[in-house]
């Protein structure tokens, strides 16, 4: 079965969010980064990834996706702040 990963990224501190799911998250990261990926990130430079977590499934991952889509802003805020306060962005420690 494959790993995968739920992840957000955003355009800066309390700024425009996206949450994605993906089985390589370096290399969909890396892909936002340089704007390889068309449409909502591209459009918004949205990119510094503040959080993620692995899932031991793939299906797993992306039941949390859904999940996490449909919270409020506040909690999604409340989430990123939990693990990393300073809005770094993480991608540097993958």
């Amino acid at each position: 079965m494959k790993q995968g990963w739920v992840y957000i990224l955003a355009s800066k501190r309390n700024g425009t969010l996206y949450i994605g799911v993906t089985s390589n998250l370096a290399e969909r990261i890396y892909a936002h980064k340089k704007k390889v990926v068309k449409g909502f990130t591209e459009k918004y430079n949205v990119d510094r990834l503040v959080y993620y977590t692995p899932f031991e499934r793939i299906t797993d991952a992306i039941t949390e996706e859904k999940r996490l889509k449909n919270w409020k802003r506040d909690w999604k805020i409340a989430l990123i702040e939990r693990d990393n306060p300073e809005w770094s962005d993480l991608y540097e420690t993958l």
